[in-house]
C-alpha cells in the first residue's frame, strides 16, 4: 500500500529514544527470559529499530539498515528474528501494509503472546496507533460457539488521522 504524502502535517514517526528505549529493551529482555527464551544481539537489534521507528518498517528496510555500521544484514536473520519478536508478544505484522511494529499494547514493549490488538492505520500519511479492541470477549464466544479456539486476533481499520482530515 502506498501512502499520499500530500498533507501538510508532520509525517516524522515518533518511536522511542534513550531512556524510554533502554527501559523497553530492558523489559523485552526480562520477558523473554521469564519465557525461557534468548534476547540475542539480532531478535534485540531489530526490536530496537522497531521501536524506534515508532511505525510500522517492511522487512527489507531492516534489512537495509541492520548493521549498526551501514551494512545489511542477511535476509534470514531479521526474519528470524520477527518470527521470534511476533511469537513473544513483543511485536506484530500488520498485514495490509506488509510491515511490522513493536507492540504498543503494554508496559515494556509488549501486550504479551496471543494478546488481541486492534491498528488504527492512515491511508494519507501512514501514522499507525495500537489500541485495545473491545468486544474480544464476544468474538471469542462467537468463535467458541462454532467450535473454533481462537489463538490471536488482530484487526486493521483504515481511514484517515485526525491531521489528514483538518
Amino acid at each position: 500500500m502506498v501512502h499520499s504524502h500530500a498533507c501538510d502535517h508532520d509525517h516524522d514517526a515518533h518511536g522511542l529514544t534513550a531512556d524510554a528505549l533502554a527501559r523497553g529493551l530492558t523489559a523485552a529482555a526480562a520477558r523473554c527470559e521469564a519465557a525461557g527464551q534468548r534476547m540475542t544481539p539480532p531478535r534485540r537489534r531489530v526490536l530496537e529499530m522497531l521501536l524506534r521507528a515508532g511505525q510500522p518498517v517492511k522487512a527489507y528496510d531492516l534489512i537495509a539498515a541492520f548493521g549498526e555500521d551501514g551494512a545489511p544484514a542477511k535476509p534470514p536473520t531479521v526474519y528470524r528474528a520477527l518470527d521470534f519478536l511476533s511469537k513473544q508478544g513483543l511485536a506484530h505484522r500488520i498485514e495490509s501494509l506488509n510491515a511490522f511494529i513493536a507492540c504498543g499494547g503494554g508496559g515494556g514493549g509488549g501486550g504479551g503472546e496471543g494478546h488481541a490488538a486492534a491498528f488504527l492505520i492512515c491511508d494519507c500519511c501512514g501514522a499507525t496507533r495500537e489500541i485495545a479492541p473491545s468486544g474480544v470477549s464476544e468474538i471469542e464466544r462467537l468463535a467458541g460457539a462454532q467450535g473454533f479456539n481462537l489463538t490471536s486476533l488482530m484487526v486493521e481499520a483504515h481511514g484517515l488521522c485526525q491531521d489528514c482530515r483538518s
